[in-house]
């Protein structure tokens, strides 16, 4: 089985992201439950507007949409950015839409059987209402969402610490990354055992 997390950070590299080093921290637990994967900066390449799965010339997004496809558990890494998901994010998510109406030789939508999880990170509240938005969006194109699908650090309102630039990682942050981990990864697995009925 795999894994891919995409970092959504609005700065391509070697530019230092919390979102990257948030997703960094979920994909090495996934891998340590057995589902080893890649961390890809959507930053770093130019995904077009729009809802096709190709918008032509100059859309990297169809080589980033293969390793979707690819994978058993999606990590959608965002920051916080006025409160929403960043606008990668939300790229992302409307190119991720292009694939609702698509279908396997099995009948199901493509993303039907993968399992999506939420990392989220910010200096202000609201990274509940963030994974809500991103939970949704994940959930409409097909993605199973497991229990405790999202990990998340927020800093102090007004308060200009990264999360990259902790000395540790708080134990509830580690914690609740764990458990995303583990759920995400049992629920892959019951998924790739039993799929989805065609409808």
């Amino acid at each position: 089985m795999r894994a891919l997390a995409l970092v959504c950070s609005l700065n391509a590299s070697p530019t230092p992201s919390s979102s990257h080093h948030l997703a960094d921290q979920v994909m090495a637990e996934l891998a340590s439950r057995g589902i080893p994967g890649e961390t890809v900066r959507v930053a770093d390449h130019s995904v077009l507007p729009g809802v096709a799965p190709d918008m032509g010339e100059g859309d990297d997004w169809p080589a980033l949409r293969e390793k979707v496809l690819a994978c058993d558990v999606l990590v959608l890494a965002t920051p916080i950015w006025l409160g929403h998901p960043s606008s990668v994010c939300q790229r992302v998510l409307e190119r991720l839409n292009a694939d609702t109406s698509e279908t396997g030789d099995d009948g199901l939508p493509l993303m039907y059987s993968k399992v999506a999880t939420v990392a989220v990170v910010g200096n202000e509240d609201g990274a509940h209402k963030v994974s809500a938005d991103v939970f949704q969006g994940l959930n409409d194109v097909g993605f199973t969402l497991a229990a405790g699908a999202a990990t998340y650090w927020v800093g102090e309102a007004m308060h200009g610490t990264d999360y990259q630039d902790l000395r540790e990682t708080p134990e509830a942050v580690a914690s609740t990354t764990r458990a995303l981990a583990a759920n995400a990864a049992h629920l892959a697995r019951l998924l790739d055992d039993a799929p989805f009925p065609a409808s």
